[in-house]
């Protein structure tokens, strides 16, 4: 597939949901987080994600509004952040989020992370409640290690639709993917790209050089490859234009295998209340 015949249409799916999205984290400039969510709904992407704490969703809402693309074909997911977690918070919360979004529901609404107010059974319940009244069709958790995955799934009465946590060459997560894998629990990447750090790595370097493709294409290649969703974060329209075509790199046994074979162990998001 190349890049000029990438549509809407051609982005593979998980369960629905568009293996490429456009992430938002510190994109906190109201008029340029909104102008680059519109570029990438205009330019084919399907998938935004934001969350309570980044400080965008009104932005968000404002690129949403003005692509030239209908609600429902968009796929859009927020978060609730660490200190509205109790039952009723979350509720209130994502009242709040949704009117900032300006839309009736979200695709998917995910615990930031089992940290702060987190308790499974109240906030757990409340997400339920949410997807009963049609206000969040799927349910998401953020940061969450295998143990907390199935506490969740205990917990839940909908599906534990997607696990979003940091996943890239540099830190491939290969435990937490395969427990999510066999739970039924679709992978999304956050800084799949580590902030930037693929892009120095000598083996992705030649990767790149060998399909004619940028470091941080090959990296969501990767990852697509391994059956993951990556979300990006770009504000220019180079960059969200360069991770688009990433979906046109197609690489090869060999090339998967090189990236396995980095030893190199980054993790870009550490905070102290981290569950690991």
């Amino acid at each position: 597939m190349s890049q000029d015949t990438l549509t809407p249409d051609s982005v593979p799916k998980a369960d629905g949901m568009p293996v490429l999205g456009l992430g938002t984290w510190q994109n906190e400039d109201h008029d340029q987080c909104a102008d680059s969510v519109a570029t990438a709904l205009e330019m084919g992407y399907r998938h935004i994600d934001t969350a309570q704490a980044y400080g965008n969703e009104a932005a968000v809402g404002d690129g949403i509004a003005q692509a030239d693309v209908d609600r429902e074909d968009v796929f859009l997911a927020t978060k609730v952040w660490i200190s509205n977690l109790e039952h009723d918070d979350v509720l209130s919360s994502t009242e709040a989020s949704l009117e900032k979004l300006g839309v009736d529901y979200v695709d998917l609404l995910y615990v930031h992370w089992p940290s702060g107010e987190y308790d499974p059974e109240g906030t757990l319940s409340a997400f339920d409640q949410l997807v009963d009244e049609g206000k969040v069709k799927n349910v998401g958790v953020s940061n969450f290690e295998p143990e907390h995955v199935d506490e969740a799934i205990d917990t839940l009465d909908a599906d534990v639709f997607a696990n979003q946590f940091e996943c890239h060459p540099l830190l491939p997560q290969e435990e937490l993917r395969a427990h999510c894998d066999d739970a039924g629990v679709n992978v999304v990447a956050y800084s799949p790209l580590a902030r930037g750090k693929v892009f120095d790595v000598p083996e992705i370097q030649r990767i790149a050089e060998k399909h004619d493709a940028s470091a941080a294409a090959v990296s969501l290649a990767w990852l697509r490859r391994k059956g993951v969703t990556a979300i990006p974060k770009a504000t220019s329209e180079e960059h969200i234009r360069d991770n688009w075509a990433s979906l046109s790199v197609d690489l090869d046994a060999d090339d998967v295998a090189a990236i396995d074979a980095i030893d190199e162990r980054e993790r870009e998001v550490d905070p102290d209340f981290a569950p690991w």
